[in-house]
Order: C-alpha cells, then sequence, then structure tokens
C-alpha cells in the first residue's frame, strides 16, 4: 500500500482507510471484541495531528517515519506529493514555504509542528500556525545563538534567532532544538561529499583535522518526536550533537570501512577550498568553525541520551547511514 495522500488540510484519506480496515475487523469478530476494536481506533482518531515541514529532508523523513510507527497521525508537508516515497499512513500534503496559502491550509487541524528554516516562508507558517491553533512547535534551530548577546554573531544565528523570537512570541508552546554546527555534517553537503564518493575514493576539502561530532538524522528525528508528543519540553533550548567528536579525515575513513572502500581525505589549501564550496554555503563561518576545532575536539552534549531515554546512534551507524 502506497502513501495515503489527502487533500491539503484534510484528512479524509487516511480516515477512509483506517475506518475501512476497522469495520473489516468489526465484521470478523464477536461483539466484545468489535468494542475493545473501536476503542483502540476511536483513541487513535483523537490523537493530534503534528505536521512535518521539510518532510523529504533526513529529518523530516525520520520524523514521520518515527510517527508513523508509534501510530500518531501525521502531516507531511512536500512540493511535489505525488513524487514522494514516505511511510503508508502518513498524509501526503502539498505546500510551500513560498506560498502561505498552501501553508495557511496545511496547519489546519495540527495540534504540532515541526519547523526547519528553509526558505523565506518561516514566519509565515509560524503565524499560520498561530491562527489555526496550533499548540506546540519544534523548531530546528542553530546552537551558533548567542542569548546572552545584543547582537548575534553570524548570519546564521541571525536568521534563526529572529525565527525563535517570532515562536516565542506566537504564544505556542516551544522547543528549540540547537544543532552544533560541528554536528551538521556540514562538510558533506559544502562539499559534496556524497558527489565526490560516488566519482572515487578520495575526498578533497580543508582543515583534516578538524574535529566534529556528526549526528545521525534518526537521533535528531527522535528527539523532536519526543518534544512534539510529550509534555516537560516546554520552553527548552536543547544543545545537540552526536556522541563523539571525529575529524574530517576520521570521518571518511569511517565512512569507507563502514562500507568496504578505502577512501582517503585529501586536504586542500582553504584558499583553494574556497573556490570549491557549495554556492550557499556560508563559507566564512565554517571556515572559521573548522580552523577553530583543529587538533581540537568538538562538542559533544548527552542531548540525546538525556531527552529520549536511549544512548545515540554509534559512529559506526552513522557512517552505515552515509551515501557511499
Amino acid at each position: 500500500m502506497g502513501n495515503t495522500k489527502a487533500a491539503p488540510g484534510r484528512r479524509t484519506g487516511l480516515f477512509a482507510v483506517l475506518a475501512a480496515r476497522v469495520m473489516n475487523l468489526l465484521d470478523a469478530q464477536p461483539c466484545d471484541s468489535r468494542l475493545s476494536i473501536f476503542h483502540h481506533a476511536t483513541l487513535f482518531l483523537e490523537q493530534p495531528m503534528i505536521l512535518v515541514t521539510a518532510a523529504t529532508a533526513p529529518v523530516g523523513r525520520s520524523i514521520v517515519e518515527r510517527l508513523v510507527l508509534i501510530g500518531v497521525p501525521v502531516r507531511a508537508l512536500t512540493r511535489h506529493p505525488q513524487q514522494v516515497d514516505l511511510p503508508a499512513g502518513a498524509e501526503v500534503v502539498a505546500g510551500d514555504m513560498n506560498d502561505p496559502a498552501s501553508l495557511a491550509v496545511a496547519v489546519k487541524d495540527v495540534d504540532g509542528v515541526f519547523v526547519l528554516a528553509m526558505g523565506p516562508g518561516v514566519p509565515e507558517l509560524i503565524e499560520a500556525a498561530k491562527n489555526a491553533g496550533v499548540k506546540r512547535v519544534v523548531f530546528q534551530s542553530t546552537a551558533e545563538i548567542d542569548d546572552n548577546a545584543e547582537q548575534q554573531p553570524n548570519d546564521i544565528a541571525v536568521l534563526h534567532h529572529g525565527i525563535e523570537q517570532a515562536i516565542i512570541d506566537s504564544g505556542m508552546q516551544w522547543t528549540f532544538l540547537r544543532l552544533d554546527l560541528n554536528s551538521a555534517d556540514a562538510l558533506h553537503w559544502a562539499f559534496d561529499v556524497p558527489g565526490q564518493l560516488a566519482g572515487g575514493d578520495v575526498v578533497r576539502g580543508p582543515f583534516a583535522d578538524a574535529a566534529g561530532s556528526p549526528i545521525h538524522p534518526a537521533d535528531l528525528a527522535a528527539i523532536a518526536v519526543v518534544a512534539l508528543t510529550q509534555d516537560g519540553h516546554s520552553g527548552q533550548r536543547y544543545h545537540v550533537t552526536g556522541p563523539q567528536s571525529l575529524t574530517h579525515r576520521e570521518q571518511i575513513e569511517l565512512i569507507g570501512k563502514t562500507h568496504g572502500r578505502e577512501l582517503r581525505y585529501k586536504e586542500i589549501d582553504p584558499a583553494a577550498a574556497r573556490a570549491e564550496i557549495a554556492p550557499h554555503a556560508p563559507a566564512d563561518l565554517l571556515f572559521a568553525t573548522w580552523e577553530a576545532h583543529v587538533n581540537k575536539e568538538a562538542p559533544v552534549t548527552d542531548a540525546i541520551e538525556r531527552i529520549t531515554g536511549r544512548a545515540p546512534r554509534s559512529m559506526r551507524e552513522w557512517a552505515e547511514a552515509h551515501p557511499a
């Protein structure tokens, strides 16, 4: 069975599937069993709906998968609902962060929203959520924010701090997952490591001995799901990292070992690297962060285990999930 796709803002498709299954079960059961099945089905239908933005990105997809697995109704927002492959049971709706009207429809009858700062429409999404009566927002933010500073230290911090403040001002319950820049796999998207690995066994990039603490997308998703579905996390700012500090060189070598390849990291001069970095990557911030962590361990926090109650996935599991 494929995705349950409904018209934006409606749960008709999901309810129809569930109703048909419940009716089939009821017809085949004695009276007492029918009452039990009906009770459990009613409990599911009464659970609050969660909206996940950036639902096809690694973290968003993992949130959707986890919510479906635990039986929480979830609506996945994507620009191309007919082209995605999300779990059966997720309601996939069309929406674009550049289209405020689509966002207003997407938040209808929603209790909680996971927000990622993708595109300029985040303030409109927050306003739409507030107007729709959404109760809680979980925002994937950045640890670059300095809560004590009169002026934020860089553009990334300015952007995310502004979104955080808009969420606070909305009056909705909020939880901020402040992902450490060293944990955001910046090397991998700024220098297209998957693309480089598809073309050979050498990864070119700057600062071979700069350390990061990569986080598995499923671990970040697990924290988001807890904050979206459980009480006790409102008003919290969580500094989130992966479980271990590894240099750029060590990360690439570990990916190689995990996938049965002999990979090597070729350090290139920072000036040359700037010419090769992805056009929209924040080069100044990334290079300053990497340079500051040459021969210095990256931050590691206990947020994953403290919030989810389980140990974070190992670096080997992170490497296994990495395209190679």
